[in-house]
Order: structure tokens, then C-alpha cells, then sequence
């Protein structure tokens, strides 16, 4: 029995710490970290079942809110009044794709891009577990966090990760899902899988040029993202630091050996790597890139977020998440609605959403492509939803998940495509209905990961990623 010396502080449920780590303890700490013990081999079941894919790493800029993709990607022009919106299509690379003249930059790109037009879902408003996950059905609330519920993309990546280097496979920026509005949102997190697989959410503190004077005139936030806190006491150097953890592993290993290397050894190795990779810090250091390139994403949270995201896929992390949040409840109330827009839509995607948006896809895009990255990424915008085809009588646009668009671009993609069709007012499909386990089960095809494979749910039994969706095969390159 190992014996451990130390604090006699007493748990919840009674034992102390000391009792709890004992070896004859072990297994029962063992089954509360929620990862089965056949894990492992579930996964060398499935490394046979990899499909061919082109991505080696995906960047999925989220617009919060719903974003009004008919006045983006899908415009009616000719739609009959209330309808069709105040913006005119313009040409772009691609020949037959039009989009928004509030998009002059992301012109540029339709050739390397894919429309899919006609997603849907029952998911209900801002619930971004469809989006994320590909789970069908709507939660009791936006902000419920099960453990019981399927994981992310992204906590699917960590989950497959074997390679444990100094970065996570998974980041998530600028900050936990719903921050900005004192929500904890569902969504972005391991789920079944364990808290182990979680994202390495980034902290900031977004600033504007002034107050945004009520929700729906909204001042674009500033920042950049930065790791959590993560400073050595005083007194301790990377040396004695070292030394420490090396008695720790020492201590560890049965712990280890009894969560299948869970939630206790991954948190305890991720953390020692960020008080310790100058490798890390550099990545997310946005001060040491030139003027030119900062003005290139735009010097905004959502431009830093995107250049930090180069950055990572560049160093090899295979998911990152960038969020356009939204941060009204926060001192300052900065950014307003977000791509909520009920009231003023127009004036809001003319005044502040589209002009950065466009700033950025088209930064990242053109950095990614100087880079010789964008054969080896994937950049996928997405929202939790869309937005209502009628206008409604505060010249704003509603909640709507029965039709709206995804775009792809880059590695694994076939350009200058559009997938499906809505009617003439983009309310519902025409034709080729997609859900969004289709989108997630595409995303997983361009990163060679079977959407068929098999992964253990809370309970150890054999669950398929796919949850049910195709994969989009026509947009495939």
C-alpha cells in the first residue's frame, strides 16, 4: 500500500484525502473520472476504420447568436417584400456563387469554398449542442452541461489524440462557451467521453472603444485571448518545479494506472505544460506578429482569436474553436446582441458584424494560403442557427433552425460548390436536406476520422460519433 503523506482534510463523502489516495482507494477514484477502463482498446479497435482525409486540423469560426446567412451566403434579392433584405449579391471567384456586398474580401475565397444551404434542426434557439455535437434533439435548457450528453468534435479529437505533446488537440477561444452572458453553455464539452477531453478554454477581457448604449448598437469587442493563469509561486523555479512533478509522477502512477490516464493525469499534465512550454506561450503571443498581419485579421478579440488559431494548427493542435461571443452582461456591455439581431439587423451587420467577420475569413484565409496551410486546414463557419426570412417590425430577424447555411473551405473541399437549395424566400428546403450530424460527420471525414467508429459512452457500451448524419460527399474534393 502506498502511503501518502500530507493534509488529513477531509473529502465530501467523508474519507480523507490521505485515505483517498490510498492504493486500496484507487479503484474507486478510478470510476469516478467517467472514461471506461476498455477505452484504450475501443480506440485500437477503430484505428483500422480510418477513412483517408485531407485536413490534419479544422478551424471552426462560430458565430454566436444565428447568424442571418440570407443576408451572407444565401440572398433572395427577388423575394417578395419583408422578405428579401436591404443587401445586394455580388460576383465572386467562383462563377453562379454570389454573396453579400457587405463581403467584398471573402469574394476572394468562393473558389477555395462550399455553401451548404439548406441545414436544419429541432435544436431549439442558441442551443449549440447540434451545431457541435450533431445531437439532434433539443435540451431542457441552453445552459445544461451532462456529462451523460455526446461530445464535441473537438473532445473527439483529444479523445483520439495519442500523441500527448506540449499542446491539447483541443482549444477552445476566448473564452468558455456563454461568458460573456453569465452562461455555462452546452456544447463544446467531452461529455460521455470525461471532463479529460474538455477544451483548453482561453481566458480574456474584451474592451471597446466605448459602451455600446443598448443591446442592438453594439461596439465590436477588443482583446486577446490568453492562457489561464498560469504563474509559478514565488520562490519556485522551473528546476525545483521539475523535481516536484518527477515525485508526483512517482505517487501518480497507480492513480494513473487505475483511470486509464482520466481527468487526474491529463488535467495535472496540461497544467504543468502551460506554467512550463515557452513553445505554448509563444503561440498565443499576438504582439510579436507584424503590424501588417494584425490589420490583416483585424485588431479585434474575434481577429487575435482567429491569428491564435493559425498559430495552433500551425504547431500542429487538430481543433480549435473560435467564438464571436457575446459579452452584454459584462462590465462595459460591449457586444451588444451578437448575431442575435431582433431588432436592427441590418444596420447591426453593416455597422459592426460583417465588416469584421469579412475582415477576418479573409485574413485567415489569405494567411493560411501564404502559409502553405490551407491544404492541410479546414475552415468551417457555422451558427447555432438561422435566422427568420420575414423582417419583422423592429427591422430585425428572428430565430429560425429550418433552413440556413454552413460554409467549408479549404483542405479536403471541392470549390466553388453550392449544396442544396431553400425556396425563394430561404424559409425551408427544397432540396437535399442536411442535419447537423451531416455537417459534423463531413467534418470528421475531412480529418480521416470514420463517422462510423465506434467510441464508449458513459456506461463502456460502443457508440457511433456519427449520431446518424452522412457525410456530405459532393462537397468532398
Amino acid at each position: 500500500m502506498i502511503t501518502i503523506l500530507g493534509s488529513p482534510r477531509r473529502c465530501c463523502d467523508g474519507l480523507t484525502r490521505r485515505e483517498s489516495l490510498q492504493a486500496g482507494g484507487l479503484a474507486m477514484l478510478g470510476g469516478m473520472f467517467g472514461l471506461p477502463r476498455d477505452a484504450a482498446a475501443t480506440v485500437a479497435q477503430n484505428e483500422n476504420a480510418q477513412r483517408p482525409g485531407k485536413a490534419k486540423s479544422v478551424i471552426v469560426l462560430y458565430l454566436l447568436g444565428g447568424a442571418p446567412t440570407q443576408d451572407m451566403f444565401a440572398l433572395k434579392p427577388e423575394a417578395p417584400g419583408g422578405v428579401g433584405g436591404e443587401f445586394k449579391p455580388i460576383a465572386t471567384t467562383a462563377p453562379g456563387i454570389e454573396v453579400s456586398e457587405l463581403l467584398p474580401k471573402s469574394v476572394h475565397w468562393m473558389h477555395k469554398s462550399a455553401i451548404v444551404r439548406t441545414v436544419n434542426h429541432k435544436g431549439g434557439c442558441h442551443n449549440p449542442m447540434p451545431s457541435l455535437t450533431g445531437y439532434p434533439e433539443p435540451l431542457p435548457s441552453i445552459g445544461v452541461v451532462q456529462d451523460g450528453l455526446p461530445p464535441s468534435m473537438g473532445s473527439v479529437c483529444e479523445f483520439l489524440n495519442h500523441d500527448r505533446g506540449e499542446f491539447p488537440a483541443y482549444v477552445h477561444m476566448p473564452c468558455m462557451l456563454g461568458w460573456g452572458q453569465h452562461i455555462r453553455r452546452a456544447g463544446p464539452y467531452g461529455g460521455f467521453l470525461g471532463r479529460q477531453y474538455d477544451p483548453l478554454f482561453t481566458e480574456c477581457e474584451p474592451t471597446s472603444e466605448k459602451p455600446s448604449p443598448d443591446t442592438y448598437h453594439p461596439q465590436v469587442a477588443l482583446g486577446t485571448p490568453r492562457l489561464p493563469t498560469a504563474t509559478l509561486p514565488a520562490g519556485v523555479t522551473i528546476d525545483r518545479l521539475n523535481k516536484r512533478w518527477r515525485l508526483a509522477q512517482q505517487i501518480d502512477d497507480a492513480l494513473r494506472q487505475a483511470d486509464g490516464g482520466g481527468e487526474f493525469s491529463r488535467a495535472q499534465e496540461g497544467a504543468l505544460t502551460l506554467l512550463t512550454s515557452k513553445r505554448v506561450r509563444d503561440a498565443f503571443d499576438v504582439e510579436s506578429a507584424t503590424p501588417e498581419l494584425r490589420d490583416r485579421y483585424g485588431r479585434t478579440l474575434f481577429g487575435n482569436s482567429a491569428l491564435i488559431a493559425r498559430k495552433l494548427v500551425e504547431q500542429g493542435v487538430q481543433f480549435v474553436n473560435v467564438t464571436w461571443d457575446i459579452f452584454w452582461t459584462r462590465p462595459g456591455r460591449i457586444d451588444g446582441a451578437g448575431w442575435d439581431t431582433h431588432q436592427r439587423n441590418f444596420g447591426i451587420l453593416k455597422e459592426t458584424l460583417l465588416p469584421n467577420y469579412d475582415v477576418t475569413f479573409s485574413g485567415l484565409m489569405e494567411d493560411l494560403t501564404a502559409r502553405g496551410l490551407l491544404e492541410d486546414t479546414l475552415v468551417v463557419v457555422m451558427s447555432d442557427m438561422g435566422r427568420t426570412p420575414k423582417i419583422n417590425k423592429h427591422a430585425g430577424r428572428d430565430h429560425w433552425t429550418f433552413c440556413y447555411s454552413v460554409l467549408f473551405a479549404g483542405a479536403g473541399i471541392r470549390g466553388g460548390t453550392v449544396y442544396g437549395a431553400s425556396d425563394d424566400q430561404a424559409a425551408y428546403v427544397k432540396d437535399n436536406p442536411v442535419s447537423p450530424a451531416d455537417i459534423c460527420a463531413t467534418i470528421y471525414a475531412c480529418l480521416g476520422i470514420d463517422p462510423e467508429m465506434q467510441i464508449p459512452d458513459s456506461s463502456g457500451q460502443p457508440a457511433r460519433l456519427s449520431l446518424g448524419g452522412g457525410v456530405i460527399e459532393e462537397i468532398l474534393a
